[in-house]
């Protein structure tokens, strides 16, 4: 930010003027840049009014139905410290989802300023690097040893980088990476994978070398965070609630821990499966996730504080009508389907991504509807939830 604007606060320089004397804004130099180059206008947008509220509502509601986020309350002794710690946890939510977009600016100029119509030879270091990781890829398509980076595919699939019988990287004439993947139709010959975008920003940026360290051990250490909660979650819920609780309330602690072990072993197979063959990119993944949480949890959780009459078949029901409906939405447009997962197909207009709250007012609706039909919770459980009011 400071680089670019002068101004070191991220989210004042994404709307303060360039530092290179010309005044323009960098929002408009972003604007100019892209239309420049055949692109829609940066601020213009790529998704309706409709499917970005649905999108925005199932990661805010996605958020407080995370299980791993809300064990993390178990660990405060009284009521009074646990909405303190949400109220600081706000804070810092606040200041890191205003920051992502100025981010995504910062880096979105800085690659455009840096490749576009530029030799392949005098590129920076960073740009052979992430070339050998296969997630950037520049095919020559004219012989001219220059980058053009254009609206479309550069190349069909995601790269696959030629390696002699020796397991050594191929290179063409300009000394670029070789890869085995069919021209796409148009002008563009550059791949970047979207997801290199956060930890290449600083080497792009020409920032020092420990920036970049600290932005990779974050999303490490976040990542990590994240997985290991999730991991204690699943296995305490599929052993304790769901074997011990439900199934077989005579087991043995021993058992429990072993289907524990079982249950996360089984998550770590799933989790690496879709690491290895994503259906998105990482934010697409995160944002269906939240959706996940948001028609099935989150709609449980809200009747169970505040609807005193809610029963357990009701909620059990809701939650499998939500988890059902989302899930399938989501693996017809990203797995089966995939030609389809464009808005003249979508329901209402709504994205896989989106869909989470279309999910959730059907959880409503169906926890509503099944609990009217059962007995009421006994009486020592209504007044458990009025307790917890």
């Amino acid at each position: 930010s400071f680089q670019l604007t002068g101004n070191p606060i991220p989210q004042l320089g994404f709307g303060s003027t360039l530092s290179d004397g010309s005044g323009q804004y960098l929002l408009e130099k972003l604007d100019e840049l892209h239309t420049e180059l055949g692109f829609a206008a940066y601020t213009s947008g790529t998704k309706s009014m409709q499917d970005v509220f649905f999108i925005t509502a199932a990661l805010m509601i996605g958020t407080a139905g995370l299980p791993h986020v809300i064990v993390r309350f178990f660990t405060v002794p009284k009521v009074r410290d646990a909405r303190i710690s949400v109220g600081y946890a706000l804070i810092f939510i606040a200041i890191l989802y205003t920051t992502a977009p100025a981010i995504a600016a910062f880096a979105k100029y800085n690659m455009m300023e840096t490749v576009n119509e530029e030799e392949y030879t005098e590129m920076p270091a960073w740009f052979g690097t992430w070339e050998e990781t296969g997630l950037l890829t520049w095919v020559d398509k004219n012989d001219d040893g220059i980058i053009t980076y254009a609206p479309g595919e550069a190349i069909s699939g995601l790269p696959d980088i030629q390696r002699n019988a020796e397991g050594e990287i191929v290179r063409g004439a300009f000394g670029e990476v070789k890869v085995n993947n069919t021209l796409a139709e148009g002008p563009n010959e550059l791949y970047v994978d979207r997801d290199i975008m956060v930890l290449a920003n600083p080497e792009i940026a020409n920032l020092p070398a420990w920036v970049a360290g600290l932005v990779a051990a974050g999303g490490l250490a976040a990542a990590l965070s994240t997985a290991a909660g999730l991991l204690l979650v699943i296995s305490t819920a599929v052993s304790h609630d769901l074997i011990k609780k439900q199934i077989k309330t005579d087991i043995s602690d021993k058992a429990e821990l072993l289907w524990a072990r079982i249950a996360a072993a089984g998550a770590v197979l799933v989790a690496g499966y879709f690491g290895i063959n994503p259906p998105g990119f990482v934010a697409e993944v995160v944002a269906i996730a939240f959706g996940l949480a948001a028609a099935s949890f989150f709609p449980a959780i809200i009747l169970g504080i505040f609807y005193k009459k809610m029963n357990r078949q009701g909620a059990i029901a809701g939650m499998i009508a939500g988890l059902l409906f989302t899930l399938a939405y989501v693996i017809f447009f990203k797995i089966a389907f995939p030609e389809y997962n464009s808005p003249e197909y979508w329901w209402f207009g709504i994205s896989p991504e989106g869909i989470g709250t279309l999910g959730m007012l059907l959880n409503l609706a169906v926890s509503y509807a099944v609990g009217m039909i059962f007995p009421e919770p006994p009486k020592e459980v209504q007044e458990l939830v009025e307790s917890i009011r």
